[in-house]
C-alpha cells in the first residue's frame, strides 16, 4: 500500500460520520443483498422423510410432498403445510413474505395496520410493507451503482477527450454539452418513458443519457492542466501513444476528483430513480420501489405508516451517502489533515 493511499484511509477514518455511515450502508446493502433469505413466501428449508429440499432456489411439486397436483407446491397452503409437517419440518425466514405476496387474511381492508405478522402493515393491495422496503432497497442502490459506474465512465472519457486534445474538439464538446444540458431531463425522462415498457434497462439507458455530464468539467479541467506538465510533454516526445499518456500520466490525478463526486452522483440518481417511480413513469407496476410506496402513502393518507415508511428508507440511504461522500472527500483532500 502506497503512502498516499495510507493517508486517504487514515483521513477516511477520521471523519467518523464518513466511517460508520459506510458500514451502515454496507450493513443494510448486504442484507437487501440476500433479500430472499430475509423475506420470502417460500422456506429456506424443508426436511420431508428424511430429503432435505430447498424451496428458495429450487422448484418442488406438491406431488413431492404427497399432495395431489403436479405444480409447484404453495407453502402459504394449509394443506401443504400440513403434509410437510406430518413427516418433516419447515424452516421459514425471518418475514414470511415477499415482494409481490398478497395476504389475504388481513385483519382489516387493505392497506392494513401493523400487525404481529406484518410488521409495518400492508400497501394497499395487501403486499408485506417490510418485505417491499427491503427489495426496493436493493433495487434502487443496484440501479444507483450501475448507473453511476457507466455514466462516471461516459463523463470520464467524454472529459479526457476535451480536455487532452483541446482546441475544436473542446470548443465542440463544449457547446454540445451546454445544449445537452439545458433540456428538462425530467420531463424528457417522463416522455421517452411513456413512448416505451419501462423497465430496468430501459430506464437505465435513458437516464444515462444526461446523467454522464456531471464529471465532464472537472476531468477536463484536469487534463488541460495536466496535458503541459513537463512529464506529459517528454512522455509525448518520446513516441508515446495519446491513448497510454492519457491513461497512465493524466487520468490517475483526474480519478481523485471523480472518487469525490461518485457518492453524489449515486444519490442523485437513486433520487431521480425515485421520482420517476412516485409520478408512475419508473420500473414496471408490482416491482418493489420506494417511488411507488410514497405514492401509496399520497393515495391513503389513513395509512400514514406508508408514507413515513418509505420516507425514513429514502431519508437513511440519502444521508448515509451524503455523509460517505463528505468522508470521500476529506480523504482526497490533500490540505485536509486527520
Amino acid at each position: 500500500m502506497s503512502p498516499i493511499t495510507r493517508r486517504r484511509i487514515i483521513q477516511f477514518r477520521a471523519n467518523r460520520r464518513g466511517f460508520w455511515s459506510l458500514w451502515i450502508f454496507l450493513g443494510i446493502f448486504l442484507i437487501s443483498l440476500f433479500a430472499e433469505g430475509v423475506a420470502n413466501d417460500k422456506p429456506l428449508l424443508v426436511i420431508f422423510e428424511d430429503r432435505l429440499y430447498f424451496p428458495v432456489i429450487e422448484t418442488v411439486l406438491e406431488s413431492e410432498y404427497g399432495g395431489e397436483f403436479a405444480t409447484e407446491a404453495e407453502y402459504r397452503d394449509d394443506y401443504v403445510r400440513e403434509l410437510i409437517e406430518n413427516k418433516g419440518s419447515i424452516y421459514w425466514p425471518l418475514i414470511r413474505y415477499s415482494y409481490d405476496t398478497i395476504n389475504y387474511n388481513l385483519p382489516s381492508p387493505a392497506p392494513s395496520f401493523p400487525t404481529k405478522e406484518n410488521w409495518i402493515g400492508t400497501d394497499d393491495q395487501g403486499r408485506d410493507v417490510v418485505a417491499r422496503l427491503i427489495y426496493g432497497f436493493r433495487i434502487s442502490v443496484i440501479f444507483g451503482l450501475v448507473l453511476t459506474i457507466l455514466s462516471s465512465i461516459v463523463g470520464v472519457a467524454a472529459g479526457a477527450v476535451q480536455g487532452y486534445f483541446g482546441g475544436r474538439i473542446d470548443i465542440l464538446g463544449q457547446r454540445f454539452i451546454e445544449i445537452w444540458s439545458g433540456l428538462p431531463v425530467l420531463f424528457l425522462l417522463i416522455i421517452l418513458s411513456s413512448f416505451v415498457e419501462p423497465n430496468f434497462w430501459w430506464l437505465l439507458l435513458i437516464m444515462l443519457l444526461f446523467s454522464w455530464m456531471g464529471l465532464v468539467g472537472v476531468v477536463r479541467a484536469e487534463f488541460l492542466r495536466g496535458r503541459n506538465l513537463e512529464y506529459v510533454r517528454a512522455a509525448r516526445a518520446l513516441g508515446m501513444s495519446h491513448f497510454r499518456i492519457m491513461s497512465r500520466h493524466i487520468l490517475p490525478n483526474a480519478m481523485v476528483a471523480t472518487m469525490t463526486f461518485m457518492p453524489f452522483i449515486l444519490s442523485g440518481s437513486i433520487t431521480t430513480l425515485t421520482a420517476l417511480d412516485f409520478l408512475g413513469f419508473g420500473l414496471p407496476p408490482g416491482s418493489p420501489s420506494l417511488g411507488e410506496l410514497l405514492a401509496q402513502g399520497k393515495a391513503n393518507l389513513h395509512a400514514p405508516w406508508l408514507g413515513i415508511s418509505g420516507f425514513a428508507v429514502i431519508a437513511l440511504q440519502l444521508s448515509l451517502l451524503v455523509f460517505i461522500g463528505e468522508g470521500v472527500r476529506d480523504a482526497f483532500d490533500p490540505r485536509h489533515n486527520a
